[in-house]
Parts: C-alpha cells; sequence; structure tokens
C-alpha cells in the first residue's frame, strides 16, 4: 500500500514587522497569510506598533477580544471624537465629531443614541421585517429560477440598501446612485479608485442628505429623517449638519456590514455543503446561524480610538493623542474565546462575537443587519436545494471593510419549496413592494 504524502506545511505567518495594517493594498494580497498573522500578533504581541509609513502616522494594534471589549467599555482613556477608523484617524479628525453618534462621545452621544434607538427600536421596525421578508424571498426565487446570478449585484446589492433607503424616504430611483456612492466611501472595487475618489464619494452623500432635509422641513413625512429633524437635544432642535450626519452613518452602516456579509455567506455556505445542510435541514437555529455568519465574515476589520489620558495597556504607557485600533478580524478568530475558531459552525453558541462592536457604540442598527440576513438564509433553505460559485468572486480593497465586490452563482431550485410559494401567493415572497 502506498504511504499517502504528507501534507503540505502552512506557510510560516508573516512577521508582524513586514505587515502594514494602514494599506489597503495588504488586505487585497492573496499570498498573505491573516489569519497565522493575527494569531502571532494575540500570542505574541497583544499591543502591536504598526509604524509611520511614507508620512502616515504610526498607531497601536488591539487583537484579543478582551482588550478590545476593554477598550470598547473605557470612555476615560479613549475616545471616538477624533475618529473611529483609519481613514480618518490617520487624517487627524472626523469632520463629524460631536454631532455623528458614531464619533461623538459622553452625554451627547447617550442623548443622540437614544433618538436613534427610538427611530430605530424593534417595534418601529416590526413593518419594515415583513418587507425585509418579502423582497428578499421574491428577490431570491427569481434568481433561483433564473439558474444562477451575481448574487452580489442582483441580491445583496439591493436587500440592504432597499430597506435603509425606505426608512430615510429615499426616492427609488436615488437607489443606485447611493449604492455605488457607499460603495466608493470607504472601500474601491478595483485599484484605479484612490482616496480621493472616496473622500468624493463621501462628500456626494452628505450633499444629497443635504437636499432631502431641506426638502422635509418643508414637507415632512413618517420618514427616518423627518423623525430626526422633529428630534432634540436638552431642548435644542437638530441642525440641519446632525441631521445629514447621522444620514451619512446611517446608509453607510446600513448597507455595508448587510451586504458584505451576505455576499461572505454564500460564498462560504457554497463551500461547506455540510453546513448547508444542517441550514437546510432545520438543525440549527436561524439566529444561531446569523451569528455565525456574522462572525465569520466580519466586515468592519476594525473600529479605532485616540487616547485622551494617559494608561497601560500590556505594560506599555499608551500617550494622549495616539491612535488604538481595535482589529475585529482578530477578536472574532480569538482561541481564548471561541472553541475551534478556524471552523464555520452554524450551530455555535454562545457565539460572543464583535461584529456591531461593543459598550456604549453598539451599532444601532444590529436589530435591522439580523432581520435582514436571517431573510436571506430563510429564503436560500424553502427555495434551492443548494448553490455553487460559478467563478472566482473579486475582493474589494479597503483597510476597513473585508469582502467581495462579485460573486457568479448557480443555484439548484427546489422545487417543493417554490411549488409552496406559489400556493402561500404574497405571504410567501412572490409578491412584495420595493
Amino acid at each position: 500500500m502506498r504511504t499517502p504524502a504528507p501534507a503540505p506545511s502552512p506557510a510560516p505567518a508573516p512577521a508582524p514587522a513586514a505587515v502594514d495594517l494602514g494599506d489597503p493594498a495588504t488586505f487585497a494580497d492573496p499570498d498573505l497569510d491573516l489569519d497565522g498573522y493575527w494569531r502571532t500578533l494575540r500570542d505574541e504581541a497583544p499591543l502591536h506598533w504598526n509604524p509611520p509609513v511614507d508620512g502616515r502616522r504610526g498607531f497601536w494594534v488591539l487583537s484579543r477580544h478582551e482588550d478590545i471589549l476593554a477598550t470598547y467599555r473605557d470612555d476615560t482613556h479613549f475616545t471616538s471624537e477624533r475618529g473611529n477608523v483609519l481613514v480618518t484617524l490617520l487624517e487627524g479628525g472626523d469632520a463629524g465629531a460631536g454631532r455623528m453618534l458614531a464619533v461623538t462621545d459622553g452625554h451627547r452621544h447617550h442623548e443622540l443614541r437614544k433618538i436613534l434607538q427610538r427611530v430605530l427600536s424593534p417595534r418601529v421596525l416590526d413593518e419594515v421585517a415583513t418587507t425585509v421578508r418579502a423582497n428578499t424571498r421574491r428577490w431570491i426565487r427569481e434568481a433561483v429560477e433564473s439558474g444562477g446570478c451575481d448574487f452580489a449585484e442582483r441580491i445583496a446589492a439591493r436587500i440592504p440598501m432597499t430597506t435603509i433607503c425606505n426608512l430615510l424616504g429615499v426616492p427609488e430611483q436615488d437607489h443606485d446612485h447611493l449604492l455605488g456612492l457607499t460603495r466608493a466611501a470607504l472601500s474601491a472595487d478595483d485599484e484605479d479608485v484612490d482616496e480621493v475618489d472616496s473622500e468624493m464619494a463621501r462628500n456626494e452623500i452628505l450633499m444629497y442628505f443635504m437636499d432631502v432635509v431641506e426638502e422635509r422641513r418643508e414637507h415632512p413625512g413618517e420618514d427616518v429623517i423627518s423623525m430626526l429633524i422633529a428630534s432634540s437635544v436638552d431642548g435644542v432642535p437638530l441642525t440641519d449638519e446632525d441631521v445629514v450626519l447621522n444620514c451619512y452613518s446611517l446608509i453607510i452602516g446600513g448597507d455595508e456590514t448587510s451586504r458584505l456579509t451576505m455576499i461572505d455567506c454564500v460564498r462560504t455556505l457554497a463551500a461547506r455543503p455540510d453546513q448547508w445542510q444542517r441550514l437546510k435541514r432545520g438543525e440549527v437555529e436561524l439566529g444561531t446561524a446569523v451569528d455565525e455568519v456574522l462572525r465569520w465574515a466580519s466586515p468592519t476589520m476594525h473600529f479605532g480610538r485616540s487616547v485622551v489620558r494617559e494608561t497601560e495597556v500590556h505594560g506599555v504607557r499608551l500617550r494622549p493623542g495616539e491612535i488604538v485600533t481595535l482589529w475585529h478580524a482578530s477578536g472574532n478568530r480569538d482561541e481564548r474565546v471561541f472553541d475551534r475558531p478556524e471552523l464555520f459552525d452554524l450551530g455555535r453558541t454562545p457565539n460572543k462575537h464583535l461584529a456591531f462592536g461593543y459598550g456604549p457604540h453598539f451599532c444601532v442598527g444590529s436589530y435591522l443587519a439580523k432581520v435582514e440576513i436571517a431573510e436571506l438564509l430563510s429564503a436560500l433553505r424553502d427555495f434551492t436545494t443548494g448553490f455553487e460559485q460559478t467563478a472566482e468572486p473579486r475582493p474589494i480593497r479597503s483597510n476597513f471593510l473585508t469582502g467581495f465586490a462579485t460573486l457568479p452563482v448557480r443555484f439548484d431550485p427546489d422545487r417543493a419549496g417554490l411549488a409552496a410559494a406559489l400556493a402561500a401567493g404574497p405571504e410567501a415572497g412572490l409578491e412584495g413592494a420595493d
């Protein structure tokens, strides 16, 4: 009997000093073992210094789950008001500081959060969830019946953008325009798009919502923008700039996390038929599966903070003004928290993933994102017996987001599921209001 050849040894993880986390090209390198890099940091350098490169500032890197949680909780020594992602932290600040929820701390953050939690509460979103279900099931059914599609473009690009635009009262004819802008704002689909293009996209989003806010002040409706216009903090009404900046945050957050997670979910399930069958047979709860999909995708690789008061982490003194980045991409694979984190396990529980952040800045849109992903999984389970990736997807380029801009797939229809939907009519998703 021939002795099987030994499995090839994994390539050694790159030395921490050889990896520049500030460069989007780092994350587009298919030959770079980032999983090995994160393991090395967690084990040997849980507080790592990413040095300055080409005039760009250096910054600290936290890779362990417990350190990330501790920093998120600590608003005494750290602030988000100088930016919360590398693209703004490295530029020296965020124009929305003190007005946009994500980059506001203290009392005003608490009051702004109450306003947004009120307009994005599960009770308010129940009706929205019904529309998400109808749209998702209709689009998945159509894609399955046609045999296949670019899942990223035809489905993942539509579900979250349609949902958040409807909440904000954005006309349907503007959805594609805003989708293009959100894609460019913090990432790029190809290397020809640079930071100038991204900055222009961010400014265009702000200008678009400035026009919408002006119109809503004249003709208020039932949408989130009208609700924000009617809101106040400590008796002082929100300004146009306050409303616009928080609309920007909602449209970016409401689109990117869900869209990239959905794309990664389908790609991952296509490559793991055992996990797909667990979902198909109803062996895992949808909520449990959603959490594992989010942990695995980790679409927002990091968030950041600035030091405002000297403190010590892992024996190192951190000085005011220094940047500290908290890497979900590593924390969601931390062996100290997750059993066999390298495995995609739809039944994983508990699952203390960091996809929505933690602490005071925990994502206000988390409920809606989970609804969208759950409805995607439900529709896939009901309308297809399986699916496969038919070509290599194109990765996005970003030092903040991770995922793919394209995902060609072929679906095998579940004839019984499609027939049951046809018999049930509109409630099964044969019709839906965009």
